[in-house]
């Protein structure tokens, strides 16, 4: 019986060699209950090109009193930051990686607000 992490995992590894063999950045997304997390990795997974998340301390403060990141406007607050911080390091290309989750709701959310800042994927 393997765990809903291992099962989630074992789903983001075959996207994950996909996107190595393209030699494209990444842009990666992991959510949690409160909180949902983006990052653009570079072509051969060596750097962190760009990264945001409901987190930060700035995003915490824009998302008002609760600071909560755990809905799909949050997920879309965080898709343009990531786009926006992105393009800034040199990116305008990547590989969208949701990591083994469904796209849907959040990850569909950050994804969309992404493309809509101008990142290509």
């Amino acid at each position: 019986m393997m765990t809903k992490k291992e099962q989630r995992l074992r789903r983001a590894r075959q996207t994950r060699v996909r996107i190595a063999q393209q030699g494209v950045a990444r842009l990666t997304v992991t959510r949690t209950n409160l909180h949902i997390y983006a990052s653009v990795i570079s072509g051969d997974g060596a750097k962190v090109l760009a990264c945001a998340s409901t987190a930060e301390a700035d995003v915490r403060k824009s998302l008002g009193a609760s600071g909560k990141g755990g809905n799909a406007a949050a997920a879309q607050l965080i898709g343009k930051r990531i786009a926006e911080k992105a393009k800034a390091a040199g990116v305008e290309k990547v590989a969208f990686d949701r990591a083994g989750f469904a796209y849907h709701g959040r990850v569909k959310a950050l994804a969309e607000a992404a493309r809509e800042a101008g990142l290509q994927f």
